[in-house]
Parts: structure tokens; C-alpha cells; sequence
């Protein structure tokens, strides 16, 4: 973390997706990291369905909710919670009783800033977009902006639309078609973010941003085509195409490889972290 947070000024923390983090870790990670850092921590699985059937640790919401806070506490006290995440599977449509489920999720969230990511087309159909992002602002839902592969009902297109005045989020899952649906492969995360995003595509991304800044005040994006050292080339480049400083040490522009090393086998392996590379 204290490595990462010289480059980059926010992280999202995926390992509270599987389980609600004990205070200590947001303890050690808030201390690790500068007064201007920020964290986007993904809600826990239980809280946004995904468990189907598998163990929830917690006989209530309300319990699963209280504790979720609880661990919250050090980021909010430390004044670096930039959001939390509430990422949606694919199954989750666009239905009533779904609806009804987001708005009681929100009132159990109360005043902590609240991300929503949807996986399934119906929320973006011409016949919901325009109520779906109606009701985002209504009760308080930051907007997340995905750039995914367009692989059917299980993936959204990109609507560049903010829902709240103060942030938007933006994930960059790559755009690896054939990989986005293999979740049966062992190696399914890493198939589903291989992807390099071009410096073209990235143009066209920097058009976007500047764009939704338009909209929101502040516009965070997570890169998470981390399957093969990509997110943190990408996520450098579009900070240069944007403008911004890159900061001294960090690895750009990335070094060209030697002809005579280009068969040979990496000396180092990048350390696996449940971290999505950000700027």
C-alpha cells in the first residue's frame, strides 16, 4: 500500500467483497497512506446477492449492515472513504422487487457514499435508462460508468451520465469478449480482465472524462485489466493524455523490452493484491 499510494491517490479494495474487513486492517491501511488518499471498498457479497445459496455469516441485514459500518469506521474517521461499491451480479435485473431491494440497501447505508454497478442490460434498456438513473438520483446512488466487453444481457454498455453532483465512478474492465463469460474456467478472472486498452481507446476515453467532470465534481476511475500488469500502463497513460503529473518513480513511460529478453521468462513476479489499480 504505501508503494501504491505514491503513484496513485485512490484504490478500491476488493477483499470486502468476500468478507467484511476487520477494523484493524482500515487501520493499517489508513496509516500506510497519505492525508489526500482515498478508498473505494466494495461492499460485502452478501449485501448485493451474490451469495446463492452460499453461507451468509449473519442471520440478519441488519446485522450484516451494522458491521459493514463498523469496519468503516477508521476510513471515515481517518476522512479517506471515498465510496463504497455496490456491485450487482448478472442475475440482478431490472424488476420491482429489485428496485425495492436497492432503495432499502440505501436506507441501511444512511450517509456513507454509495456506488452502484449494474451486470445486467435491463437497467440500461431504452425502456428503464431514463427511470433507472432518475431513481439513482433520487435516492442518493453515485452512478458507476463500466467499459465492458458487449457480450449480451450479462454486460452494460457505457452510459456517461452522472448521477450525483459531487462524484462519478468509472471501472475499466477491459474488453476481452471471449473471456467475459468463462466464470465455469478455473482461470476465469484472469480470462475475463486480459486486456491491453490501446492508446486510441484511451483517447476516447479522455473525451468521456472530460465530458462527465462536466457533471460531477470529482470523476474517479479503477482500471481493473489487472490480469497481466496492464492497469497500471493504462491508467498512466490516460493520466498523461489527461494532463495530469505523473509522479516521479512511477514506471513511465513503461521500458521497452530487449529484443534477446523477449522469449525469456519475467525475473520478478508482480505481488498479487486484491487492489484494482486507480488514478
Amino acid at each position: 500500500m504505501p508503494a501504491y499510494s505514491e503513484t496513485f491517490k485512490v484504490v478500491e479494495l476488493d477483499s470486502s467483497f468476500y468478507a467484511i474487513q476487520p477494523v484493524k486492517n482500515y487501520e493499517k491501511w489508513v496509516s500506510q497512506t497519505p492525508d489526500d488518499f482515498g478508498f473505494v471498498i466494495k461492499a460485502y457479497q452478501g449485501m448485493t446477492d451474490h451469495l446463492r445459496g452460499k453461507k451468509n455469516y449473519f442471520d440478519t441485514a441488519e446485522e450484516m449492515f451494522a458491521a459493514f459500518h463498523t469496519s468503516l469506521e477508521p476510513v471515515i474517521d481517518a476522512k479517506k472513504l471515498t465510496m463504497t461499491l455496490f456491485q450487482y451480479p448478472p442475475w440482478f435485473d431490472c424488476t420491482r422487487e429489485n428496485v425495492e431491494k436497492l432503495r432499502i440497501t440505501r436506507e441501511f447505508m444512511k450517509d456513507v457514499p454509495c456506488a452502484l454497478e449494474f451486470r445486467h442490460q435491463s437497467w440500461y434498456s431504452p425502456q428503464f435508462q431514463d427511470k433507472t438513473l432518475d431513481f439513482m438520483r433520487k435516492e442518493g446512488w453515485i452512478q458507476t460508468v463500466v467499459d465492458e466487453p458487449q457480450a449480451g444481457s450479462g454486460s452494460i454498455p457505457i452510459i456517461a451520465r452522472a448521477t450525483s453532483d459531487e462524484a462519478t465512478y468509472v471501472r475499466m474492465h477491459g474488453r476481452n469478449v471471449g473471456g467475459w463469460h468463462k466464470s465455469s474456467d478455473p482461470n476465469w478472472r484472469k480470462l475475463r480482465y486480459l486486456y491491453r486498452y490501446s492508446t486510441e481507446e484511451l483517447k476516447e476515453w479522455r473525451d468521456i472524462l472530460l465530458e462527465l467532470e462536466k457533471q460531477s465534481k470529482h470523476v474517479y476511475v479503477a482500471f481493473n485489466n489487472n490480469s497481466d500488469k496492464d492497469a497500471t500502463p493504462n491508467a498512466l497513460e490516460l493520466m498523461e493524455l489527461l494532463g495530469q503529473p505523473i509522479p516521479e518513480g512511477a514506471p513511465w513511460p513503461p521500458q521497452k523490452q530487449d529484443e534477446s529478453e523477449k522469449d525469456q521468462p519475467e525475473k520478478t513476479e508482480e505481488p498479487e493484491v486484491q487492489q484494482e489499480k486507480l488514478f
